[in-house]
């Protein structure tokens, strides 16, 4: 199983970038798909999820700023994050659970918000 995610980068403070990440899993078999972020030094935490009924919930730290989405019928997310902050930057990660119990990750995307 592959997890690859991109559209990380470098985005000055207030500015918007898009995180996808396409999953080599059969639509079928996922639970749930996640983002979750680590920064310097911090603990990874989760950031946003979305669930194969479509239900999303998100940390509070991105609340109205972040939007988790996936594509119909196809193993991909996205996050649309929008409003960003310098606490923001951390590395993203992408995170598929599946009806088997099995958590896949993939390699993580660097998000840097600095001026």
């Amino acid at each position: 199983v592959q997890l690859q995610a991109s559209g990380g980068g470098l985005v000055q403070p207030g500015g918007s970038l898009r995180l996808s990440c396409a999953a080599s899993v059969s639509i079928f078999n996922i639970n749930a798909m996640s983002w979750y972020r680590q920064a310097p030094g911090k603990q990874r935490e989760l950031v946003a999820t979305i669930t194969s009924g479509g239900s999303t919930d998100y940390a509070d730290s991105v609340k109205g700023r972040f939007t988790i989405s996936r594509r119909n019928k196809q193993s991909t997310v996205y996050l649309q994050m929008n409003s960003l902050k310098p606490e923001d930057t951390a590395v993203y990660y992408c995170n598929v659970a599946t009806y088997d119990g099995v958590d896949y990750w993939g390699k993580g995307t660097l998000v840097t918000v600095s001026s």
